[in-house]
């Protein structure tokens, strides 16, 4: 358990900027949209593109949290659940938004790292927005459902504790029917491990076909103007595409 009373200055600055970079990378994806369908297909590209390698930085300090979590269960099985020294500092940082709620701080980190992660994945779907047959618009598709669903868990975790429930309500905690003790923190601890591990493989998916497609994703953004509206993303008349996709993978 990771108390508020014990944060530091460099706790609070470090969850700031954990908070705003959540946020400035959700507004770029927005902003991104808002310029696809305004015409700006080579800023669209290269916004998406710096989104994406963001959301893959991030994604790779959260998955570390959990690959440590899970090592320290490994040696510890019957103790509550651990954090690295940095994620505690940054969980007593977020611990600061409400001192009445000690856990309140830990499950704030999770919402946020998710977020983040997800960004990304949403950063995919923008790369690909303009050649909807590309593999790596399935495969982003396919992790923005899967995160979609886990940043869910993760927003339900942390309003249940900030609205005061005696115990936080998600999927990890059996919607609050677990009490605590070794069984719900292994539980806890495996259920995220594994829905981040299999997030990660997706996005890894993602980005391995956005660079084996990259010059017909690049070339769909290469007409000036907006995509036609109604089906505007799924008619994309380009020859290189058209051939690409005959060819099949390479």
């Amino acid at each position: 358990m990771v108390h508020h009373l014990q944060a530091t200055r460099l706790d609070m600055i470090g969850a700031a900027l954990l908070m705003w970079w959540a946020v400035v990378m959700w507004a770029a994806v927005f902003a991104l949209m808002v310029a696809d369908r305004h015409g700006h297909g080579r800023q669209v590209w290269r916004g998406a593109r710096a989104v994406v390698l963001i959301g893959v930085v991030g994604q790779i300090g959260h998955l570390q949290e959990h690959l440590a979590q899970v090592g320290y269960w490994v040696a510890h099985p019957n103790s509550p659940g651990w954090m690295t020294p940095w994620g505690g500092g940054l969980a007593r940082g977020f611990g600061r938004i409400d001192t009445a709620r000690p856990a309140l701080g830990m499950e704030t980190l999770h919402l946020v790292g998710n977020m983040i992660f997800l960004a990304g994945l949403v950063g995919v779907m923008v790369l690909t927005c303009r050649a909807p047959g590309v593999r790596a618009r399935r495969w982003g598709r396919m992790g923005v459902i899967m995160q979609g669903l886990h940043g869910l868990e993760h927003l339900s975790l942390t309003l249940s504790v900030w609205f005061g429930a005696p115990r936080a309500i998600g999927v990890s905690t059996w919607f609050g029917a677990m009490h605590p003790g070794p069984g719900l923190w292994t539980y806890r601890v495996w259920w995220h491990f594994v829905a981040n591990v299999l997030g990660t493989v997706i996005f890894a998916g993602a980005l391995w076909f956005a660079w084996a497609d990259r010059k017909v994703i690049e070339e769909s953004f290469a007409t000036a103007g907006s995509p036609p509206r109604g089906r505007r993303r799924a008619a994309v008349p380009r020859p290189a595409f058209a051939a690409r996709q005959a060819a099949g993978p390479a």
